[in-house]
């Protein structure tokens, strides 16, 4: 479900920032169904790439085989991701808070931490300068938490202006898509509230797996089920060498 959200969050001509992973299950599902000219650009500097199957990391030959163009990685921030030539980008992490900030860095205090993360990486440079970011993650009490421990890469900081005094140039995150639902930042306190719920599932169950009182959107919708286009799509994917 999510992979297929994910997807349909895509719009054909799209230039699309894809991680490994479901970001990258999505956006080729979204190229194979509705989205034909969905330009995908992955870290490792490939552009326009269109995969047969699912590559394995962004270093994956196959990538490369099937791109437009390839060029180098910091040709890829400083050309393309930092002036602002992308229109989406895909982001996760191990917390989120009511204003799609994203700690990948430490769970705890900084200098003593219970638990040491993987860190940056690109994902601040794609939630500063993306025109839009997707946030997709499992919803769980642990992860949606009320204020992140660290703020690894900004979403709407503490509130409304945020991102333009800090001189971000991208809107940040305006979906984040998670097994249950979909959640969006409120147009006036930007922070987040649930605006979908998967099919099946309840707000009841939604609440209790998110640390702030998330407000319900008045327009609250169900999510479509997967056609069986979709799922016979997203079954025909595979991972390279599978």
């Amino acid at each position: 479900m999510m992979s297929v959200a994910a997807s349909r969050a895509l719009r054909d001509g799209q230039a699309c920032f894809v991680g490994i992973g479901l970001p990258s299950t999505a956006a080729n599902l979204a190229r194979r169904l509705h989205a034909p000219d969905l330009v995908l650009i992955y870290e490792s500097g490939t552009i326009g790439t269109e995969p047969d199957e699912l590559p394995l990391s962004i270093g994956d030959g196959i990538l490369a085989e099937s791109a437009l163009s390839v060029v180098s990685v910091p040709e890829i921030f400083n050309y393309w991701l930092q002036p602002g030539r992308i229109d989406v980008g895909f982001l996760s992490g191990a917390q989120i808070d009511r204003f799609g900030n994203i700690n990948t860095t430490v769970i705890g205090e900084y200098a003593e931490p219970s638990v040491r993360l993987p860190g940056s990486g690109g994902a601040p440079e794609i939630a500063a300068s993306c025109r839009e970011v997707i946030v997709v993650m499992r919803q769980r009490l642990r992860a949606f938490v009320s204020q992140v421990d660290f703020v690894t890469s900004v979403g709407h900081g503490s509130g409304p202006g945020d991102r333009a005094r800090l001189g971000l140039r991208g809107a940040g995150p305006v979906r984040v898509i998670t097994d249950l639902g979909v959640l969006e930042p409120d147009p006036e306190s930007a922070e987040l509230v649930l605006s979908a719920l998967h099919t099946g599932i309840t707000i009841e169950q939604v609440h209790a797996e998110t640390g702030w009182e998330l407000e319900v959107s008045p327009d609250l919708k169900i999510t479509a089920p997967p056609t069986e286009r979709e799922l016979t799509t997203l079954r025909g994917l595979r991972t390279v060498g599978s």
